[in-house]
């Protein structure tokens, strides 16, 4: 459960572990653990496109996670409205393409930098994405179940959306590492660019995205290098 408050004239993003009776997906247990990773994530790790965690109140039923507020449209729309043109996941597919790289550019530093400590995503999708349609800056949002290893798919079908998924967070027993982060940035790619991108960076997503996690990019960072790669021989040429 989470919160838009206002104290002192600053905007602030509270998240909770919400009602211990209340257990839609995971239990109150799992849900404060998440908080408690997400604890992690802010403290560890800096960067102007990661909502800054402004403090930690610890609570009955849980820590409470204060972020600082950013300004902006969720990417993330239901199903039933992704093809809606003026939904914010069209309008942001229909900004010029050098907006859009612009921020996948944003997308794919910030996992550089959480590849290269060693960290593998998990459950990222368009719903972690903020955009300010203004001012054009992208804040990712709830990175709760990036874990910092490598580990075995013990669900059977993960948590996470299926556009985003890779083969291996549908299988249980499968080896989840930076080659699955590696699929989902790619898949990232292809969503928000479609069908109007190839050369270079087509290649890039075309590699990152096969099914096989050994035909992939072995890292983050080595995705990301590709990718900075790709968008200067695309300037280039």
């Amino acid at each position: 459960m989470s919160y838009g408050v206002t104290v002192d004239g600053e905007r602030y993003f509270v998240k909770t572990a919400g009602r211990p009776g209340h257990t839609p997906f995971l239990t109150h247990a799992q849900r404060v653990d998440l908080l408690r990773n997400a604890v992690r994530l802010g403290r560890t790790y800096r960067h102007p496109a990661l909502p800054a965690l402004h403090t930690v109140i610890d609570s009955a039923h849980g820590p409470m996670l204060v972020y600082n507020w950013v300004d902006g449209e969720l990417l993330g729309v239901p199903r039933e409205h992704r093809d809606d043109p003026e939904s914010s996941f069209q309008r942001f597919r229909d900004l010029p393409a050098d907006r859009v790289l612009a921020a996948l550019d944003t997308i794919f530093d910030v996992h550089d930098l959480l590849g290269g400590a060693g960290e593998v995503a998990g459950d990222f999708y368009d719903g972690c994405l903020i955009y300010d349609f203004t001012t054009h800056r992208l804040s990712l949002v709830d990175l709760d179940n990036y874990v910092p290893a490598p580990h075995r798919n013990e669900m059977g079908r993960m948590f996470g959306s299926s556009r985003f998924m890779a083969p291996e967070e549908f299988t249980r027993g499968a080896l989840i590492d930076q080659r699955t982060s590696v699929f989902t940035m790619g898949r990232t790619a292809q969503i928000f660019l479609g069908d109007d991108f190839g050369g270079p960076l087509y290649q890039v997503t075309a590699r990152a995205c096969h099914a096989h996690p050994s035909d992939r990019y072995s890292s983050l960072p080595e995705f990301c290098t590709a990718w900075r790669n790709a968008q200067q021989i695309r300037q280039i040429t």
